[in-house]
């Protein structure tokens, strides 16, 4: 007797290994092994490579991350990923330096001043990206929110790069290699983390209309974001002032009072440092918090607005 014939149904989707993983490591190692040449060959035309792989290669592998856990029946794409970590990484890097320059004066507010234009301009460069996306599910909103503040982060962390390589001695490769890995072990936690707060918020106040709108909703978030960036950024200037507070001495006030910062002791080093990386942990906790809560209570928004679609079959089909 033949065997029973049962239709064939749809081919199931075989996934390899996880991509944001071997983008990791294989950009890992090629970097590690532009730093060992750098170094050995004292080549200058090396430099560009160790700058662009330092700064885009922990950026990179959190939007393939969040790509990653996003549900097959979304609506982005690694292209228009790719284009909101580009295109709206760079507007934002220009807009923010056209503003900062133009409109920021060293004041005890400036930190708060930078927090506002960055925040804000990712924001627009994130409603810019976003324009013709369709359905605003909250969901996509925070993958495209960190894929923009991620290409802002990769782009600022080359400047940063690139002006420690830059001393009055000459070009320090040392410098420039102990920030990219400072800039690399915060990326996680700064841009790309605020702006996908940004994106869930930017989405779900639009998913009911189906069109991108300004609400109190975003303008809050817009302010809460700036608030955190500017507390990330003045971290050092707050824990040195706390330090001088609480373990000054009498030469180190009276030079304040004269008008001269006075330089910390070696203890009081090691306690800014401790509070300064303290202040982030307070920071990234509250940011991580804000962003769990909030794609708790917009799911049900990405359950409504969910469209059928072809199942994504993975970054590793096979």
């Amino acid at each position: 007797m033949a065997p029973d014939q049962h239709p064939a149904g749809p081919p199931r989707a075989r996934y390899g290994p996880r991509p944001w993983l071997a983008i990791f490591v294989i950009g890992l190692l090629l970097w590690l092994l532009t730093v060992a040449v750098t170094f050995s060959t004292r080549n200058a035309n090396l430099v560009p490579t160790l700058v662009l792989l330092g700064s885009f290669l922990v950026p990179v592998t959190f939007v393939a991350w969040a790509f990653d856990r996003v549900r097959p029946d979304g609506v982005l794409t690694p292209q228009r990923l790719m284009a909101a970590f580009l295109v709206g990484g760079t507007l934002g890097v220009l807009g923010a330096s056209v503003l900062e320059s133009s409109l920021l004066r060293p004041s005890p507010w400036m930190w708060l001043g930078v927090g506002l234009i960055e925040e804000g301009v990712k924001i627009a460069a994130l409603w810019l990206m976003a324009a013709r996306l369709r359905p605003h599910r909250p969901r996509d909103g925070m993958v495209l929110g960190a894929a923009v503040g991620f290409g802002f982060a990769a782009l600022e962390s080359s400047g940063y790069a690139l002006t420690a390589l830059l001393t009055v001695k000459g070009l320090s490769l040392t410098d420039l290699v102990q920030t990219e890995i400072l800039r690399g072990l915060l990326a996680p936690f700064g841009h790309g983390l605020w702006t996908a707060i940004a994106g869930g918020v930017l989405f779900a106040a639009s998913a009911r209309s189906g069109r991108l709108r300004l609400t109190g909703s975003v303008v809050a978030a817009w302010l809460g974001l700036s608030v955190l960036h500017a507390l990330w950024d003045a971290m050092h200037s707050l824990a040195a002032a706390l330090a001088l507070l609480f373990t000054g001495t009498d030469w180190q006030w009276h030079l304040l009072e004269t008008g001269y910062v006075p330089r910390p002791t070696s203890a009081q080093v090691g306690f800014i440092t401790g509070l300064q990386w303290g202040g982030w942990v307070v920071v990234t906790l509250v940011a991580l918090g804000w962003l769990r809560a909030l794609a708790r209570r917009t799911r049900p928004l990405d359950t409504a607005h969910r469209e059928p679609a072809a199942p994504w079959q993975g970054w590793g089909e096979r």
